[in-house]
């Protein structure tokens, strides 16, 4: 009975199934459109069946994610020789020349495996048949980039296993070559797209991964692309070659730019000062227009130094840097008789404006003051040439121009000049300057001026300064103010010209003058009857005025030769010009001083001693005479492709010049100043010369006489002066031939205008030695890997430098040379990573050598050696540098200096 109650519910859900699915059909399908005349009728569905057909969809919609198994992005793929799809493995294989593109990730190799069922890939390198391989796998994401050996990557989870990966990181901005930190590893694991891990690694900044000549090993280490390397254990090896140099663990910045941090201290021992720690500090960029660098020393002895620099600058305003150095020189140790303490400072400063950023006004600066025996005793010996600086000066200066007609240009200005061997230090605080452009007021502004009428004009010039004379004791105290002078000058020069004769310029003018003081002097006689001067304050001023007028032309004179001839033409050019000038006296300003017990008179100004001179004593009446001349010539070019001549000077110049003054009671010729120069040997070669002669004779006292030298038994002028200099520059380039147009020049002359310029100014050649720069190389401005020859062929590139110097002195028939010096300096790369030079120089009256320089380098690829030399003199000494050229490293270093002597 209870089965067949089952049996018969069963089929009534069965009828009621396939009514219920029926009826669905029947309502999803549209109602067929009754033809016309057609007797038949579509069954109507029930309406209970209807409603249940019509119920929504109650059916709740799962809430789990679906897992991320497909990828987000198309893969884009291709190879060389084949792509092979397998179905069966799910894996489609690229050979030859492989790449995959997947969104931002980038992968070449040789071969490649991508299983899309895992949505992995796998490349590798190819292997020939003599069992090199080749096209080794190129992974980039983003901008990181790895070199490895083979690498399996997931596109889900953008994790990686690479092995004997390489990657390059550039910690500055715009580095190239050497300057990026490379970054090997046998095995990397890519956690993400910042963070690696590394096992067994290498760093170095050698461009040869595979084999660097230096390295870093790191066991294990996480790395974080553009940013950072934290290791632990770490040490450094040198051609496979572990050292002691080592660190439990270490961290090496990547940072893109500047960034915050350390220096790296130099250790050593002075045996006078002890055991030291110099040049360590800490960089900090301020901004990214300024940034600020603290360097000192420190000495078992107690002597200390500290530097303070900051370099700024702003493109297409201005750029500049500041530098403070304070040395605390301890020498010996308290108790001994050698025992001395002294303290040396230097200030120094350079500033320098764009001048697009403001056309009408400009402010800049130059400054170098400090302490006169700071170069020659300073702690940091690493400037030879700046130990022969006899002079330090500086100059702070805005100027302003208000361009409307006329235009007036304005200046203040604050200079130092300081004298290192007498400390006389000369100050102005400040000098201002100011200037009108120059008024034709019987012409128009833009026409053409014709005549003495048109062509007179007026100008105004003004300059006043506050004067201070002091040394360097008292510099930068109140004392130094105590004999400061404030003055002021004013002049209105009023000319005109024109033309006399077609062929002669003739010019006439005056010149007035104001000028301003703030102090005076009154001399007067004491009780014990001595001359005594008081300073009177308050404002005081006097005039003077003065003409002149002045006639000259120009002289051609050629030779012509004809252009068959080698030498073509010669031409002669002479300027001669004689001028007169004429002042009355101002004797208004003079007053005379009487002794009143022996009745003898001085006369005196009150403005004497003042900053623009005295007023002119005595009328001035004088003639000046003076010839200018050059001589050039056309020749035949080498070249026979060129048609025209080529222009030669044979005398750059040769001038005479001599005046007479009509006013004096003798001696009324001056001597006659003879100067010239030339250049010679297609320029390598200068010659410039002067000479002093002297038209009057001497007595047995060896003073000038009122008679002429040849009415005194001698000739025509009597030599007193005589001066020659001669410079010559050759190298090895001067001996090639000239490349055609077309043909590319070779790298830059290493030697090519290298100087090294002393900060306080000097010589700016190598004549007295070459700068010791710690982060400077001989090789730096080249890629010693791209050096594929170590050695030179047949040519060695060197270079020489020769300046000659003689003065000769025959004021009183005594003729004597008071200067006669060599000097020469030289350089010379033995081959393409030795080089060696020499710098000296001989002074044949006082027979002995000066400031020699002797100086190896060696390029070491990643490393550079320097060894410089002075074997005597007052500055002997050593020097000695090993250590790695590019900026990221440089810490790693290790010098060594001869002590030095003291300089006082």
């Amino acid at each position: 009975m209870l089965a067949n109650r089952r049996l018969t519910l069963f089929l009534c859900l069965l009828f009621l199934t396939v009514g219920l699915l029926q009826a669905q059909e029947d309502i999803a399908r549209p109602l067929p459109i009754k033809p016309l005349g057609d007797s038949l009728t579509a069954p109507q569905l029930p309406a209970m069946l209807a409603e249940l057909g019509m119920l929504p969809d109650t059916t709740v919609r799962d809430s789990v994610k679906p897992a991320q198994g497909a990828l987000l992005d198309k893969v884009k793929y291709k190879a060389k020789d084949y792509v092979r799809i397998s179905q069966l493995e799910q894996k489609i294989y690229l050979y030859n020349e492989a790449e995959i593109y997947y969104q931002d990730t980038e992968l070449k190799a040789g071969v490649i495996v991508l299983d899309y069922a895992h949505n992995e890939v796998y490349a590798g390198r190819l292997r020939d048949s003599t069992g090199a391989y080749s096209q080794l796998p190129f992974f980039k994401q983003e901008s990181n980039e790895v070199i490895p050996d083979s690498i399996r990557f997931n596109f889900d989870t953008e994790k990686a296993i690479i092995w004997n990966s390489r990657t390059e990181q550039r910690a500055t901005a715009g580095s190239l070559g050497s300057e990026a930190m490379k970054v090997y590893a046998e095995r990397t694991k890519k956690e993400n797209d910042s963070v690696y891990f590394l096992n067994e690694g290498k760093i170095t900044t050698s461009k040869d991964t595979i084999d660097p000549d230096y390295y870093i090993r790191v066991r294990k280490a996480k790395f974080v692309p553009g940013k950072k390397v934290i290791a632990g254990f770490s040490n450094l090896y040198i051609v496979d070659v572990p050292t002691p140099i080592a660190l439990p663990f270490a961290y090496f910045p990547l940072t893109t730019g500047r960034t915050a941090g350390i220096m790296m201290p130099t250790f050593g021992n002075d045996p006078r000062r002890g055991y030291f720690l110099q040049n360590g500090g800490y960089y900090l960029p301020l901004s990214d227009y300024v940034d600020l660098t603290f360097t000192g020393d420190l000495y078992t002895n107690g002597s200390y130094g500290f530097r303070a620099q900051s370099v700024y600058a702003k493109r297409y305003r201005f750029r500049g840097n500041i530098n403070f150095r304070y040395e605390n020189l301890v020498t010996s140790q308290k108790g001994f008789d050698d025992y001395s303490r002294n303290t040396i400072y230097n200030i120094q400063m350079s500033h320098s404006q764009d001048a697009k950023a403001n056309p009408n006004a400009r402010f800049s600066a130059s400054v170098n003051l400090g302490s006169s025996q700071y170069y020659r005793n300073s702690l940091v010996q690493q400037n030879l040439p700046n130990t022969q600086v006899n002079n330090l000066s500086s100059s702070i200066s805005y100027s302003k121009t208000f361009p409307a007609y006329p235009s007036v240009n304005m200046s203040v200005t604050a200079t130092h000049n300081q004298n290192t061997n007498t400390d006389a230090v000369d100050v102005t605080l400040p000098t201002f300057q100011g200037s009108m452009e120059r008024i034709f007021p019987f012409a128009k502004r833009d026409g053409i001026k014709k005549g003495a009428l048109q062509n007179i004009n007026f100008q105004y010039d003004v300059n006043a300064r506050n004067s201070v004379s002091t040394t360097t004791e008292d510099f930068l105290t109140g004392r130094m103010f105590d004999e400061s002078k404030l003055g002021a000058r004013h002049r209105i020069p009023i000319s005109t010209n024109f033309k006399v004769a077609k062929y002669f310029s003739f010019s006439v003018g005056g010149t007035y003058e104001d000028v301003w003081t703030w102090d005076t002097y009154e001399k007067r006689y004491d009780e014990e009857n001595k001359i005594v001067t008081d300073t009177l304050k308050g404002f005081d001023r006097f005039n003077q005025y003065s003409f002149n007028a002045s006639l000259g032309t120009t002289v051609y004179g050629t030779f012509d030769r004809g252009t068959d001839r080698k030498l073509q033409a010669i031409r002669h050019v002479m300027r001669p010009s004689m001028s007169y000038g004429w002042a009355p006296s101002f004797d208004q300003y003079y007053e005379e001083l009487v002794n009143q017990n022996t009745g003898e008179a001085i006369y005196y100004t009150r403005f004497q001693n003042t900053l623009y001179g005295t007023p002119r004593q005595g009328k001035s009446s004088a003639m000046s005479f003076s010839v200018a001349n050059s001589l050039e010539a056309k020749v035949r070019d080498r070249d026979s492709t060129k048609l025209e001549p080529k222009k030669v000077f044979l005398l750059n110049s040769l001038n005479l010049s001599t005046s007479y003054n009509f006013e004096a009671d003798s001696l009324k010729l001056s001597p006659v100043s003879l100067t010239g120069g030339t250049n010679l040997l297609e320029n390598k070669m200068s010659v410039n010369f002067g000479a002093s002669l002297d038209p009057y004779g001497i007595d047995n006292n060896g003073r000038r006489i009122n008679t002429l030298n040849i009415q005194n038994g001698g000739g025509l002028l009597r030599l007193t002066a005589a001066r020659l200099n001669v410079s010559y520059n050759i190298s090895s380039k001067d001996f090639e031939r000239d490349k055609g147009e077309d043909e590319e020049p070779d790298g830059e002359d290493p030697y090519a205008g290298d100087t090294y310029v002393a900060s306080s100014g000097g010589r700016t050649d190598d004549l007295f030695g070459r700068a010791d720069n710690l982060n400077r190389g001989a090789f730096d401005n080249r890629d010693p890997d791209d050096v594929e020859n170590p050695a030179w062929g047949s040519k060695i590139p060197w270079n020489l430098r020769l300046q000659y110097a003689v003065n000769y002195s025959n004021t009183n028939r005594n003729g004597s040379l008071t200067n006669h010096v060599i000097m020469f300096s030289g350089n010379i790369e033995l081959s393409p990573r030795w080089e060696v030079g020499v710098s000296s120089s001989y002074d044949f009256v006082r027979n002995g050598f000066g400031i020699t320089q002797l100086r190896f380098a060696r390029d070491l690829k990643s490393f550079k050696l320097n060894f410089d030399w002075t074997p005597f003199g007052q500055y002997e000494r050593w020097y000695f540098f090993i250590g790695i050229k590019a900026s990221l490293l440089k810490d790693l270093k290790w010098e060594s200096r001869s002590q030095r002597s003291n300089f006082n």
